[in-house]
């Protein structure tokens, strides 16, 4: 099925046309299994656009346990976020291992619920093996299905007043909630630059705007409020060799939006979810992360 241009629209309706009910859902074990088989023996995936963030573009057929297992953490994770009694989370996932650089979420995005009553997540996905990104709308089954490197799912739930705000402008016309969107991507994008915009990085830099939208109109002034908020960035410490391993292996690896100061000492700093996650209870702007594991 072609997507519309804007990679931004009716997804609740695409989403309907192209996957069953039964396979976004899981009422039961065997109909999951059965749909999950279908799907591997049609050559069919979830997600056909070879677009990712927080994983690794390594190439490969789903099979029926991944699927399965996708669709189960989909289940379980709205279960527990309708019992929340939120409208709005800040959603991650562990689409690949980062724990030697002492991480455990790779990817995030806003998950928020519809008015009729399911969970959508509006996320910023890089095309594989090139250095741009666009934003997507999904929903959980997609948002899980997308290869990770673990199935656990992680998220905070913003205070009311941020909530609110978040709310609204998710449920207005896409060209706000894609005001501040870069199409350039470096997967190790600088916090403060402007050059290029990594997925954790749209996400926060989207949160400040909606919390002051007639005054934040474009990314310094969005950086500007999580300064002042006081939001902190992780710090990579990646070496020359690592860096021009990534760089030369990369489309979607750049360190030239990096301050030389920085760079040349192996600091690389960026936006990471974990660091996202610390910054909310401290800043009291939401609650500390809560896991779920299958």
């Amino acid at each position: 099925m072609t997507r519309t241009p804007t990679n931004f629209g009716p997804y609740e309706v695409e989403y309907k046309r192209r996957v069953s009910r039964s396979r976004r859902w899981l009422r039961a074990a065997v109909q999951v299994f059965a749909t999950a088989a279908a799907v591997v023996l049609a050559g069919l995936f979830l997600f056909p656009l070879n677009a990712h963030a927080g994983r690794s573009c390594e190439q490969h057929r789903p099979d029926v346990a991944s699927i399965v297992k996708g669709m189960q953490l989909a289940e379980r994770t709205a279960k527990e976020l309708d019992a929340s009694g939120a409208r709005v989370v800040l959603l991650a996932r562990a689409g690949q291992d980062l724990g030697k650089y002492g991480l455990r979420y790779s990817h995030m995005g806003l998950a928020y619920k519809t008015e009729a009553g399911s969970w959508r997540v509006v996320h910023k996905l890089n095309q594989c093996g090139t250095a741009v990104a666009a934003i997507y709308r999904q929903g959980l089954g997609e948002f899980f299905l997308d290869d990770p490197w673990r199935y656990e799912a992680a998220w905070a739930v913003p205070v009311p007043a941020v909530q609110a705000q978040l709310l609204a402008a998710l449920n207005e016309p896409p060209s706000r909630i894609t005001r501040l969107h870069t199409a350039p991507y470096s997967i190790v994008s600088y916090v403060w630059g402007h050059k290029y915009q990594q997925s954790n990085q749209w996400a926060i830099e989207t949160l400040a705007a909606a919390m002051e939208p007639g005054t934040i109109r474009t990314r310094e002034q969005a950086q500007a409020w999580l300064q002042f908020k006081g939001y902190e960035p992780t710090t990579l410490k990646l070496g020359p060799l690592t860096r021009l391993g990534g760089r030369v292996g990369s489309a979607n690896v750049a360190f030239d939006d990096h301050p030389n100061e920085k760079r040349f000492s192996d600091r690389i700093e960026t936006v990471t979810v974990d660091s996202v996650f610390d910054w909310l209870p401290r800043a009291g702007l939401g609650a500390a992360p809560v896991a779920l594991r299958l």
